[in-house]
């Protein structure tokens, strides 16, 4: 840790930066605010109007676009500047986290700080990170077209990716501060493994839910509905009945649903079955909090739907899903070689 303490503060550093864009994204999505910047200036769009003029040009562009013409041609300025700066904050964050992943970045490579394996493992952050950045910005398109909202799938790509740049992030941290693993059953490894793609899967719905706005339908629990274990909108809304999985609410919501119960279950069975093998402080760290973590989530995923999507609950519950991402990648990280 002592030779690399500085890497890792950097990339511990980029990590914290992820989580906060990520809970002001989801605070962006909930208050509707994500199409009030219409165009994309990378450099000159850093700043926010600065005189009244300004706002009043931004506001005229805002006013050409679906989300205004169909659901906001109500707004005045002062409730145009509300949503507008939600969407500016997140993507001064999202600038700033480039900021700070490029320029200790080459520094840290100039000064011979990195490794081989650490230089490509940087290199493939800063590609994710970029992806990111062009995501967020393919997303915000597919809703100035025809239709005031964004495609769910575009949302679940950005969602998705911050994720794993952030759980990437702290994977490269986590080999440079326990540079020397503990061989351990492969069983137990692999179930870890199949957890976290499951885990990833359920982000995935979770963002498609955000994205249809799937959880403001069918509040009620543990049943979908008054007497009803399965709506029967789940498999009527769309055609062909695929489809209702992917592009259906009710179909959306039943998955994220029932994928909830598979990664509380694969989360218990993990427990369950390492008490059978010796495990070291770390491990035993690792397992305690993927265990308590997932009973919050669900709990908190239980909530935001009885309340119907309240701002803080849906907040809540998106930040649970990032804990629980960390607490599988420090776990999954301690118990591979």
């Amino acid at each position: 840790m002592k030779k690399n303490k500085y890497v890792v503060y950097w990339l511990l550093t980029g990590c914290a930066l992820i989580f906060i864009m990520v809970l002001v994204g989801g605070i962006t999505r909930l208050t509707h605010s994500g199409l009030s910047i219409s165009d994309y200036k990378l450099i000159h769009g850093t700043l926010p109007p600065m005189n009244e003029q300004a706002w009043e040009e931004a506001f005229e562009l805002y006013k050409q676009y679906p989300e205004y013409q169909k659901l906001n041609s109500h707004f005045d300025l002062e409730d145009f500047k509300d949503i507008y700066f939600w969407e500016w904050l997140h993507r001064f964050i999202g600038r700033f986290i480039g900021i700070v992943f490029i320029l200790p970045f080459l520094y840290f490579l100039f000064t011979k700080k990195l490794d081989r394996p650490t230089i490509k493992k940087c290199v493939v952050l800063l590609f994710l990170g970029g992806f990111q950045g062009f995501l967020g910005w393919y997303m915000v398109k597919s809703g100035l077209v025809d239709r005031p909202d964004v495609s769910h799938f575009r949302l679940a790509a950005h969602l998705t990716t911050a994720f794993i740049t952030f759980a990437y992030s702290l994977w490269v941290a986590l080999d440079l501060l326990y540079p020397t693993k503990k061989e351990i059953l492969k069983p137990i490894r692999n179930l870890i493994r199949i957890t976290y793609g499951v885990l990833l899967i359920q982000i995935i719905w979770g963002a498609f839910v955000a994205g249809l706005d799937a959880g403001f339908i069918h509040n009620h629990w543990p049943l979908m509905s008054e007497g009803k274990l399965i709506h029967e909108t789940v498999y009527i809304e769309q055609q062909p009945v695929i489809k209702n999985f992917f592009e259906g609410k009710s179909g959306v919501q039943f998955v994220h649903r029932y994928i909830a119960y598979f990664v509380v279950g694969l989360i218990a069975m993990i427990w369950v079955r390492s008490r059978k093998i010796q495990r070291t402080p770390l491990q035993d760290k690792g397992l305690q909090s993927i265990v308590i973590l997932v009973f919050v989530q669900f709990l908190l995923g239980v909530l935001t739907l009885i309340y119907v999507v309240p701002l803080w609950l849906g907040v809540a519950h998106q930040i649970g899903a990032f804990f629980l991402l960390a607490a599988m990648t420090f776990t999954l990280h301690r118990f591979s070689k």
